[in-house]
């Protein structure tokens, strides 16, 4: 494992982020991975791993000092992403939708609003965002839940499904379209929902290929009344608010997947250096070495673009947004072919639960389809070589 070695000695770490990084991977070796193949056979919420990371207060490197928080680098919360991921997926991505669902509160509410709505949330509460409808998805603006403005509240109506964390979260992001606007983009708003708003219904939980511990809940909303305080920016500004938070919550996925891609391999790399047919081990053929060689060499560049994605957000970058696509494209693509191919290598055994890389190839496949399917990424990259 030389190569990733050295890319570790060259990340540069300030003392502060290499202490903190060395309690999430104490705690994802000891807490976290221990306890992922049995949240995952249970189909359990891993409240055991959440609150471990709440005791390291991993939500306040996001959160401003000002609200609770102890906020650092963008770059090392995603390496965090990354370790928590590698030790159990959907205790990643459970930590990342904390993040992706109050970013835009931190970038974008009032002053009021953040006092008020993050304290919570950097304490170790739970976020979360909700977008998807059965009519929206990729295209966000085919969404039906109504906010009909009335006195100093907005009325909810509607629906949505896929929500990560959403029976489980203190606040939630709603996207909806304001009565009153036609045009299906401009109408697009957001607001944060709290959790024990009445009409608020979990309408089912989804049994799901992977990330079987994270729950993903379908949710109603039936005159829901939420405090006109609680809209992030203007009525129509949705939309806006929505691409921004994109271009942060992708590089995160992007962690998560790569987090992923780096338990599988590191598995792959020490079965094959284990197994033993014909008398020899598995990486002694000549095959196999080059597989192993041509998925290193991807991982490694993989996780180089990411570090400098982070970078751009931490260096104040305003435009990043097909470098964040690059990255999330790249990562989940490449999560799902290294956990393919350590099953293939495993041979019989890879296919059965009693090793993780069973667990990791279906944890793969999601991250290939949210936050963008992959042929939305594709097609935004594509279309930026376009002469105009």
């Amino acid at each position: 494992m030389r190569i990733f070695e050295q890319l570790e000695r060259r990340r540069g770490w300030s003392e502060d982020e290499q202490m903190v990084l060395d309690q999430v991977r104490r705690c994802a070796a000891e807490v976290i991975e221990p306890n992922a193949e049995r949240f995952d056979r249970e189909h359990a919420f891993p409240w055991d791993n959440v609150h471990a990371i709440n005791e390291l207060g991993l939500n306040a490197i996001f959160v401003p000092e000002e609200y609770g928080g102890a906020r650092m680098s963008y770059r090392l919360y995603l390496e965090v992403v990354k370790v928590i991921s590698a030790a159990c997926a959907s205790t990643g991505i459970i930590y990342a939708t904390n993040f992706h669902s109050m970013k835009p509160l931190i970038d974008l509410g009032t002053e009021e609003q953040k006092q008020r709505l993050l304290p919570c949330i950097a304490e170790g509460g739970l976020g979360s965002l909700a977008i998807t409808e059965p009519d929206a998805g990729s295209d966000a603006t085919g969404m039906k839940t109504r906010f009909t403005l009335d006195g100093d509240e907005i009325v909810v109506d509607g629906g949505k499904i896929f929500i990560t964390n959403g029976d489980v979260a203190d606040r939630i992001l709603l996207f909806g379209k304001w009565s009153g606007i036609e045009d299906p983009k401009k109408a697009i708003s957001v607001l944060v929902l709290e959790k024990g708003t009445p009409g608020l219904e979990v309408v089912r939980l989804e049994e799901k290929m992977g990330h079987r511990a994270s729950s993903t809940a379908a949710l109603a909303f039936t005159g829901c009344r939420v405090p006109r305080a609680n809209l992030i920016g203007e009525p129509g500004e949705g939309l806006k608010i929505l691409l921004s938070s994109l271009n942060k919550s992708r590089p995160s996925i992007a962690a998560h997947a790569l987090g992923i891609a780096r338990a599988a391999f590191t598995d792959m790399v020490e079965y094959t250096n284990e197994r033993q047919q014909g008398g020899r081990r598995i990486i002694d053929f000549q095959g196999n070495q080059f597989a192993i060689a041509d998925m290193a060499a991807e991982l490694a560049l993989a996780e180089l673009w990411l570090d400098y994605v982070g970078g751009l957000v931490d260096d104040g970058a305003d435009d990043f947004g097909l470098e964040a696509s690059v990255a999330k494209l790249r990562a989940s693509d490449l999560a799902m072919k290294i956990s393919s191919e350590a099953v293939q290598l495993f041979g019989g055994y890879g296919y059965c639960g009693d090793y993780r890389v069973e667990r990791l190839m279906r944890d793969a496949k999601i991250t290939q389809i949210w936050e963008g399917a992959n042929q939305i990424h594709r097609q935004l990259i594509g279309r930026s070589f376009i002469a105009k």
